[in-house]
């Protein structure tokens, strides 16, 4: 089959990264995160790639797999946990270690099992894996930026899926008879040509993308471990494990020395395509006080610190005595004006972001949202559709969320944007909020709460807080 994307005589890998994620962010084909630059791309079909996987007779009699930890491959390490087999999966950079197991809770469910899989999953039901453990690894499973039919594969430029292949091969727990698979979009399939390829790269066995599998039939071998002199000293400082792995070798015998550091600016950054984004996270401070944007929440800073430990959640009895709700954040040290809510994505808690609203607002109902998906996934593609509300009230444990818009016609306006809005490969459901089919639904206000009595449906006044407000279909 002929590739869509035309590759030119003496491009270089950098070259070839930029063709593929500019293609797939033109052509709308990337699902969220966005946009894609720089990451492994989360492309629309990315799960029938994924169930591809089931049909390999090569998946079928293996016992431990291995699937790299990037959204693409959710799915692929869903039906790896569905078939009951192992699932390794490696430490996001590797800053912890080189990768964990994951362990589901015995007689798991489906929707257990595809918790498992998320990102979030990963984190709770996993054990971590040392270098001295006795594993065989039997099939491996990674994203590419861009691979060939012979199987030449590119990443997306910083080495993590050839690093932890060589460490695997270097503790033995896999062989030449270990099958390696990439999961792509079709565009993605490309010319590459061999001289691009060198030692230290990891070549594929199959492609599986939403429409077909590829046998490559690939004759170039394999990392047969780290090959030092590709490092420097720089790279094992923000990578302990590599060090540790030195270590070991160096007392074997082997032959550890480093390479020199590199002297140049980055590969990306002599692209002749600008960069679109050098992030690796969605935006957070971009928001602005306005009608239709998010209100600027000052908080780069504090989430990324929240996101390097755990956030201690404060449980608080239900007015109703229905149980506790999760999603506040309590933290030592903040004064109140820094007790907003918290984007809390990776919880199945609610979640709300507003601004200062009017006497009164119409509220837009927003269901089907998958499991897995981030509220701030949701904000960029709210943002993108032009149809930011006020307020966002995520529910993503109920798979739902609600937006709040300053009258019926901006209402209106959003449910026309929002249509047929896909996410992770699961189309939402916009309509009004039934409580608005017969009319405006009183907003909240911004200001401290007044002692209201609360609705016997709703959180008691002292477990609300003013900028926290839950809603209920009617």
């Amino acid at each position: 089959m002929e590739s869509v994307l035309k590759i030119n005589p003496g491009a270089t890998k950098w070259d070839i990264r930029q063709k593929v994620w500019d293609y797939i962010e033109d052509k709308n084909l990337a699902n969220f995160p966005r946009p894609v630059h720089n990451r492994i791309p989360n492309f629309k079909g990315a799960n029938e790639a994924c169930n591809r996987l089931a049909v390999l007779q090569e998946f079928i009699s293996s016992q431990t797999v291995k699937v790299n930890p990037d959204r693409p491959q959710q799915q692929a390490r869903f039906v790896t946990l569905e078939a009951r087999k192992t699932l390794l999966v490696p430490t996001p950079r590797l800053r912890t270690g080189l990768f964990n197991k994951i362990t589901p809770p015995e007689g798991a469910n489906k929707e257990q099992l595809r918790i498992c899989s998320s990102s979030q999953g990963v984190k709770e039901f996993s054990v971590p894996v040392g270098l001295d453990a006795k594993v065989k690894v039997d099939l491996v499973v990674v994203g590419s930026v861009a691979v060939s039919e012979k199987g030449l594969r590119i990443g997306k430029g910083e080495g993590f899926a050839d690093m932890e292949y060589g460490m695997m091969a270097s503790m033995g727990a896999v062989d030449e008879s270990t099958v390696v698979v990439t999961v792509v979009h079709d565009c993605q399939v490309v010319d590459i040509l061999e001289d691009l390829i060198e030692s230290h790269d990891l070549t594929v066995d199959y492609i599986l993308t939403p429409t077909r599998v590829i046998k490559t039939n690939c004759q170039y071998p394999k990392p047969q471990g780290i090959i030092w002199t590709k490092l420097d000293t720089e790279k094992l400082e923000k990578i302990p494990i590599l060090k540790k792995l030195r270590a070991l070798e160096e007392q074997a015998g082997k032959d550890v020395t480093l390479g020199a550091a590199p002297a140049t600016a980055q590969p990306a950054l002599q692209s002749n395509q600008p960069r679109r984004q050098t992030s690796r996270r969605p935006r957070q401070n971009t928001q602005r006080d306005t009608e239709g944007e998010f209100k600027q929440d000052k908080r780069g800073e504090s989430e990324q610190k929240a996101r390097q430990r755990p956030a201690r959640v404060r449980k608080e009895s239900r007015g109703d005595g229905r149980g506790t709700r999760e999603g506040e954040i309590s933290e030592r040290g903040k004064n109140e004006g820094h007790k907003k809510e918290r984007s809390l994505e990776e919880s199945r808690g609610e979640v709300t972001s507003q601004c200062k609203l009017p006497q009164s607002v119409t509220t837009v109902y927003l269901g089907g949202i998958p499991t897995g998906l981030r509220v701030s996934e949701l904000k960029m593609a709210l943002r993108e559709r032009e149809a930011v509300p006020l307020r966002l009230t995520w529910q993503g444990a109920q798979h739902r969320a609600f937006l709040d818009y300053s009258d019926p016609q901006a209402a209106d306006k959003a449910l026309e944007a929002l249509q047929g809005l896909c996410l992770n490969d699961h189309n939402l459901q916009a309509e009004l909020a039934k409580s608005q089919r017969g009319g405006r639904r009183s907003g909240t206000s911004n200001r401290r709460p007044r002692p209201l009595a609360a609705p016997k449906s709703k959180v008691a006044p002292s477990d609300m807080k003013d900028d926290t407000h839950e809603k209920t279909e009617e």
